[in-house]
C-alpha cells in the first residue's frame, strides 16, 4: 500500500491560472545580478586617468627583472599571482588610461614582449608597473 490509491487515477486538477509559455517559466530560473551595477563599478575602479609618462631607465630594468622572474616561473610550471598597471587607448576618447588588473599569469613572451594575465594580453611597452609575493 503506498497511500495514493484514493487519487491514483483521477485526472489532474484543472487550474484556474493560464498555462505558462516554456519561455516563461525559463525567466522563473535564470540568474539575476543581485547587485545591479556592481561589476561596472569595481571596472571602474581599476581605471587610472593619467597621461602617459615615459618610464626611466631604471623603472625599465626593474620591469625587465620583474618579466624574467615571471618568465623563469612558467618555465618550472609555477603561474604567479600579479597585479599589472598598464596603458590603453580609451575606447570612447582616444586618450591614455592606466588600467590595473590582478591575475594569474597565463604566458609570457620574451621574443614579441608581451605577458598575458588570464586571457588579456599586455604588451611590455603598455607596462608601467607589476608586483607580486613572488617578484
Amino acid at each position: 500500500m503506498t497511500g495514493y490509491e484514493d487519487i491514483i487515477d483521477k485526472d489532474r486538477p484543472v487550474s484556474k491560472r493560464a498555462r505558462m509559455s516554456v519561455a516563461d517559466r525559463a525567466k522563473i530560473f535564470s540568474p539575476f545580478s543581485a547587485l545591479k551595477g556592481f561589476e561596472e563599478a569595481i571596472e571602474k575602479k581599476n581605471i587610472i586617468i593619467k597621461p602617459r609618462t615615459e618610464l626611466s631607465e631604471e623603472r625599465k630594468l626593474e620591469l625587465d627583472e620583474h618579466f624574467k622572474t615571471i618568465k623563469r616561473l612558467l618555465d618550472n610550471g609555477e603561474h604567479p599571482i600579479v597585479t599589472v598597471i598598464y596603458y590603453q587607448k580609451d575606447k570612447e576618447n582616444q586618450d591614455d588610461i592606466c588600467l590595473k588588473k590582478t591575475g594569474m599569469v597565463a604566458k609570457a613572451d620574451v621574443e614579441s614582449r608581451y605577458i598575458q594575465i588570464v586571457d588579456e594580453k599586455i604588451s611590455f611597452e603598455d607596462l608601467y608597473s607589476i608586483s607580486g609575493d613572488m617578484l
